[in-house]
């Protein structure tokens, strides 16, 4: 953890994705336990000014709208100011901050109150690609509800036009900047020092905006599971290995037609592997993604946990996330073990199904979902259920089957 507070500052012209990167950077950093809030201006300034502002409105010519926008956007930072000042750690301000000038005066108000300050931009001129993010979020945008598409699009690059006039790339002497170019085709870093800096290079360099679906499901039932049993290495019950086929079966159509083809993911636990093995797909195990270790308590029952060490019982209920096993795991452990797993996903451009354990599916549903790490122990995950999960740029669709077992 870090001791100074941290505000990223969005950079960009408009349809460059900088909602949806500051978005994905607020949720990794909540997942990692770092309290975390993205500020929008647009968002303030739909609640302040109305929703329907025409391009003309953002004409650095127009003094009412420049005016307009600087009290809003002068609230939005005193907002995210004052929420640091409690207990918050991360802010992120997401904005266009096109103007070299405009940087300045966020970076000195943030400097003020001893908060550091890094620039994260991104540039993009590939046409086809603003196209796209133009057409495939902006127009579904509250600004433009209910208008033409055409109309609405139209207006859109009318106001990318008046943005561009004033736009100015971070230069080295504003401080420490991070530069996404081409939605991670390449990523610069200038003055970026820290430990949970470094992890947000790393984060965004793995990070793409391609849409790809990722499955999630626990093993099947196993023998443990039969026996009220935690941890262990145990086989499949009869139907574990049913739900194992009826797995492969829904997929094998699900899927169909897919390119790239989808890849799995596994445990190095049998139960996992097993539950994956009628896939024709690609397999890979990873110990990141094996069950949370129970320590002492690997192969007992929760009675007799109860019955025999109380004063575990009792601990593990008060504080689920945070309680970790006799020579074992807590919540916590599994969520810093898993990072390199959210990297790896984040990556990925293939569909990916990925077969692990309650706590290991649980932590990474969290993710995607954006439950903060306290919810993250509850959250309900039943067996022979497949959960699809549809990123998208303003958050995830899920959809969940439950399979029954095949014979």
């Amino acid at each position: 953890m870090h001791d100074r507070k941290l505000v990223l500052v969005m950079v960009g012209l408009p349809a460059r994705g900088k909602t949806h990167l500051a978005r994905k950077l607020a949720r990794y950093l909540s997942w990692l336990g770092h309290r975390t809030r993205v500020f929008n201006v647009g968002s303030y300034r739909r609640a302040r000014l109305g929703a329907a502002q025409p391009a003309s409105f953002f004409d650095p010519d127009n003094p009412d709208g420049l005016e307009a926008r600087r009290r809003v956007a002068g609230e939005a930072i005193e907002d995210m100011l004052h929420w640091l000042r409690g207990d918050g750690a991360v802010g992120i301000y997401d904005a266009t901050n096109t103007a070299r000038t405009q940087r300045a005066l966020v970076a000195a108000r943030c400097q003020a109150v001893g908060v550091e300050v890094i620039f994260v931009e991104s540039i993009c001129d590939d046409p086809e690609v603003i196209e796209a993010n133009i057409r495939q979020t902006k127009l579904m945008s509250p600004d433009y509800d209910g208008m033409d598409p055409e109309a609405a699009a139209d207006d859109f690059r009318a106001r990318i036009a008046h943005y561009q006039r004033v736009y100015e790339p971070v230069a080295d002497d504003e401080g420490s900047y991070v530069k996404l170019i081409d939605l991670g085709e390449k990523l610069v870093a200038h003055r970026v020092e820290g430990h949970l800096q470094s992890r947000l290079v790393s984060f965004l360099l793995n990070t793409h905006a391609s849409q790809r679906v990722v499955w999630l499901t626990r093993h099947g039932e196993s023998l443990y599971n039969l026996a009220g049993r935690i941890g262990g290495n145990p086989d499949l019950s009869t139907r574990g290995e049913g739900y194992a086929r009826a797995l492969a079966r829904f997929l094998e159509k699900r899927a169909e037609g897919d390119d790239p083809t989808p890849v799995v993911w596994t445990s190095t636990l049998k139960r996992s592997i097993q539950t994956a093995r009628h896939t024709a797909w690609d397999k890979f195990s990873l110990r990141a993604l094996d069950e949370i270790h129970a320590g002492s308590c690997e192969g007992m029952t929760y009675q007799e946990i109860e019955k025999q060490m109380p004063d575990e019982y009792q601990a593990r209920a008060r504080d689920k996330l945070r309680y970790r096993y006799p020579r074992g795991e807590s919540y916590e452990d599994v969520i810093q073990r898993l990072e390199p797993v959210i990297i790896d996903l984040e990556r990925q451009v293939r569909p990916v199904l990925l077969v692990g354990h309650n706590a290991v599916v649980r932590a990474l549903y969290a993710y995607f979902m954006n439950w903060p790490p306290e919810v993250c122990p509850h959250l309900d995950v039943p067996l022979h259920t497949l959960i699809e999960l549809s990123p998208t740029a303003y958050g995830c669709e899920e959809r969940r089957f439950a399979l029954e077992p095949a014979p």
